[in-house]
């Protein structure tokens, strides 16, 4: 097993090497006509299921908070994969994680030398986690209130916060506090809401399969909960949920990671190859919770509200799509 300091360092060099597979990969425009003629986001879940394998493979999946981590991976993928800058959206597909693309910007125009100067003095690492004022490791939006970690955001020092997301996964105790982080959220929605109304707001819930057989009463009031989250005038402006099947994979003995950081600076494409794919439960997501319906309502909130020559890659994709219809 990979152990509490390990884990997260191998489990981000998994991360990015996926990621940097899928973007050269499926290199396709995200959006795309269904069979009632309609405009519609699809999401790339072979990716996400690759990237809940990690935690599992590498042994840490409930007190080391990856799983949660691989779902912020694959919403920033998405986030890029419709078009918006990289640089923008956080976490990046790189270290620094969070970095203003202004302070991005800047070191790319330098001399090199001077560049690997700049670079080191704002990305300090400790285990691909930053240290540094000016490259947090991660986002700490102010609301209302108080300040809260928000999980994936589009933001620039020019315009503030355009999309803010925080996700919550639940793996274990349903019981006892799926329906508290939900009604949490409320509270939190409000607070970001209120300093600032016109980022697109939302909420991601990562529910596994395995409260079917713990508690299965349970998933209509959850899903019930969510969907009026999301209809709420002062709370987000979309909720998703998706639901990872964990309970095929979990019981498989974890990769010893003795070794692994080795075996992975030789080949890590064969050690990918090893992770288990977790399959997600399309089904069970409602389609006003559903994950392209998510993406879809964040997407054109973003666009709606900033001027028509701010995102043109964005625009330009979803522009193609409903020309070809």
């Amino acid at each position: 097993m990979a152990g509490d300091d390990d884990g997260p360092k191998l489990a981000w060099a998994l991360f990015d090497t996926i990621i940097a597979q899928s973007e050269r990969d499926r290199r396709t425009n995200p959006w795309a006509t269904d069979n009632n003629d309609e405009l519609r986001y699809q999401p790339d879940f072979e990716t996400l299921s690759v990237l809940l394998g990690v935690p599992i493979f590498l042994g840490s999946v409930s007190q080391s908070g990856l799983l949660a981590i691989a779902v912020d991976v694959w919403i920033s993928y998405e986030l890029r994969r419709a078009g918006f800058h990289p640089d923008a959206v956080w976490p990046r597909a790189t270290t620094p994680r969070v970095l203003p693309r202004s302070l991005a910007l800047f070191a790319e125009r330098i001399p090199v030398q001077l560049r690997d100067q700049v670079v080191a003095r704002y990305d300090h690492q400790n285990g691909n986690i930053s240290k540094s004022v000016a490259a947090p490791a991660t986002a700490r939006i102010l609301g209302k209130n108080y300040v809260k970690q928000v999980d994936v955001v589009i933001s620039d020092w020019s315009t503030g916060p355009e999309l803010l997301i925080s996700t919550k996964r639940m793996d274990a105790s349903y019981s006892n506090n799926a329906l508290n982080r939900v009604e949490e959220s409320y509270g939190d929605a409000k607070n970001l809401r209120l300093r600032h109304p016109l980022a697109a707001l939302g909420f991601v819930f990562a529910l596994s399969s395995g409260i079917y057989t713990k508690n299965r009463n349970l998933v209509p009031k959850l899903k019930d909960l969510l969907s009026k989250l999301g209809q709420e005038d002062d709370a987000y402006h979309a909720v998703m949920l998706v639901m990872p099947d964990y309970v095929s994979v979990m019981a498989e003995q974890p990769t010893d990671a003795v070794g692994l950081a080795a075996e992975m600076r030789e080949n890590i494409d064969a050690v990918i190859a090893r992770i288990p794919v977790v399959g997600i439960l399309l089904d069970e997501s409602p389609h006003d919770i559903a994950p392209a319906t998510f993406f879809e309502k964040m997407i054109v909130r973003v666009l709606n509200n900033t001027p028509v020559d701010f995102h043109e890659p964005a625009r330009a994709l979803r522009n193609t799509a409903a020309k070809a219809k």
